[in-house]
């Protein structure tokens, strides 16, 4: 991954799976070597606390796999269900700290019934876990929580949500994907280059050095030991503080414990994810076996919101936008937005939360919902891309 100036942006490798040997330039023996040590190697300090939610919330359902979370001010009325990525961190990333908190913003929009897919590392009893293991556990949450709700997919949760819906088109009443990558063939990304170029061996051999389980903790050496510097946080947070503010110095700390703390990936999860959905690009394709079940995106046929972010270094905006063309859903009950963000910015930055995501909630909101405009929607306010 890169900045607009060619800088490797290290810190944000551990959001998506297929970086993690992304580091590799030779063959999959050469990578075996190059991560023996942080596999295999001994631990050199103290296990990294998991990072606190900001915002209240309880437990309404505790598997071994998946926390649900409820964050509801009322019990009645439309469940929203916020999927939150399962790479190598943590959901948390919905709920950073006061002012950056996706899970504030979307409630003081007018949620009221808002639920968060928590997902747990991956214990070594659960290395054999795949795509189906967690798409089913997402269905045990859509009906703990009564079968029918609105779906927010984030990132890496976004594929996986569209997945859902595809694979139980009566469960979900409206879908919002953000920050995803659906349709891989649709354009370039430094992430999606990574991922072909280099052979499924490769990443085979990180999940045997991990006996079976990509080993977050470990991932997080091989990148980097230094902390994201103050002024890519405060960039990509779009704070309005000083960066020598107090509240600039408290929002940093949350955000290193954040970024500090990781996932174990079981290896067949991660395995299916490089493979189906990087390599083969079998979710666009048509060719996604979910369940038992061939997915065909035409059959997604209920109203749809696409946020991508201009900036993105992980997932370029045209292979989210994709997904406009290749669901069911009529192009009036489509909405986009193209926020002047990077990756996290969609998740955690100020001014996206404060903007754009209330003209979400709105529109999930809406019986009717307007015909989107024929260029995705922009906003010149928001601070520029950080140059390296």
């Amino acid at each position: 991954m890169y900045e607009s100036g060619g800088r490797p942006i290290q810190w944000l490798a551990f959001l998506w799976p297929a970086l993690a040997a992304a580091a590799a330039r030779d063959t999959a023996g050469l990578i075996a070597r190059q991560c023996t040590g942080l596999a295999i190697g001994a631990e050199d300090g103290r296990p990294v606390p998991e990072p606190p939610f900001t915002t209240e919330n309880t437990i309404a359902l505790d598997l071994k796999s998946v926390r649900l979370r409820d964050f509801s001010i009322d019990p009645a009325g439309p469940v929203t269900l916020l999927c939150a990525p399962f790479a190598l961190h943590g959901a948390v990333l919905a709920d950073l700290a006061p002012g950056h908190s996706l899970v504030a913003a979307l409630r003081a929009a007018g949620l009221r019934r808002l639920f968060v897919a928590d997902w747990r590392s991956a214990t070594p009893e659960m290395r054999f876990r795949g795509i189906d293991d967690y798409l089913a556990d997402l269905n045990v949450l859509v009906d703990r929580i009564g079968g029918s709700v609105d779906l927010i997919g984030l990132c890496q949760g976004g594929w996986l949500a569209l997945l859902y819906a595809a694979r139980f088109p009566g469960k979900v009443r409206k879908l919002v994907i953000a920050g995803a990558p659906i349709d891989i063939g649709a354009a370039s990304s430094p992430l999606s280059m990574l991922a072909q170029s280099n052979p499924l061996a490769l990443f085979e051999e990180l999940v045997m050095l991990g006996d079976g389980r990509v080993l977050g903790h470990r991932i997080a050496q091989f990148w980097s030991l230094q902390p994201v510097d103050r002024e890519q946080i405060h960039a990509m947070l779009q704070m309005p503080e000083a960066i020598d503010s107090p509240a600039f110095a408290g929002l940093a700390a949350a955000f290193n414990a954040w970024n500090a703390w990781t996932f174990d990936l079981p290896g067949t999860y991660y395995l299916e994810v490089v493979n189906k959905l990087y390599k083969r690009n079998a979710l666009a394709g048509g060719e996604f076996v979910a369940l038992g079940q061939t997915i065909d995106l035409k059959e997604v046929r209920i109203p749809l919101y696409l946020l991508a972010a201009r900036d993105d270094e992980l997932v370029a905006p045209d292979q989210l936008f994709a997904a406009a063309r290749l669901v069911g859903t009529p192009p009036h009950k489509i909405g986009r937005t193209l926020a002047p963000c990077r990756h996290l910015g969609l998740f955690m930055g100020h001014d996206t939360l404060s903007n754009h995501w209330p003209r979400i909630v709105a529109w999930m909101q809406a019986r009717d919902m307007p015909k989107p405009s024929s260029a995705p929607e922009k906003d010149e306010r928001a601070p520029p891309t950080i140059a390296a």
